[in-house]
């Protein structure tokens, strides 16, 4: 059993270290680091999965960002991290699953990410033919996943900071 709890200030310590265990080092390098410098994460969707002793088991952070010249605005989702012995039990697609119901409740129409489309195909993510992340990122990584039915129609071009 665990429990769900909006991430937050007391948790960024252990948030951090989760996701330096389970990713590889240097992983502030990649570009979707970049648009999240400066900016505040979206608070109310940064959620943490705590088992029943309190421990850490996985994190999910969400970022606000812009697309193309007409500034759409979407959510960036990421980092996603469950820790290595508790992977395989569910809790990515929970955290995923309850913050993605939320951000349709909050008003956001669309989200984004980079990640494997097999693994995300099964939340709704298909790959963006026409939103570009800054390199270097693999265009075939790119993924979206529509909140409202058409909120990805007619959203093209560079993916920006939020201002």
């Amino acid at each position: 059993m665990y429990q769900l709890e909006t991430e937050s200030p007391d948790d960024l310590w252990e948030v951090e270290a989760l996701y330096d265990t389970c990713f590889a080092p240097g992983r502030e390098l990649l570009s979707s680091y970049r648009l999240r410098e400066g900016v505040e994460k979206v608070s109310d969707l940064c959620l943490i999965a705590r088992d029943e002793g309190g421990v850490l088991a996985a994190a999910i952070r969400f970022w606000p960002i812009r697309i193309g010249e007409d500034r759409h605005r979407a959510l960036l989702l990421g980092p996603i991290a469950v820790h290595p012995t508790r992977q395989g039990e569910g809790l990515g697609g929970m955290l995923m699953t309850e913050a993605m119901a939320e951000a349709v409740k909050l008003g956001w129409e669309r989200v984004m990410l980079v990640g494997d489309e097999p693994y995300y195909s099964r939340f709704g993510f298909e790959k963006l033919h026409h939103v570009e992340m800054p390199p270097p990122t693999n265009p075939d990584r790119v993924l979206g996943a529509a909140l409202h039915p058409g909120a990805w129609d007619g959203v093209a071009g560079l993916v920006h900071k939020d201002d």
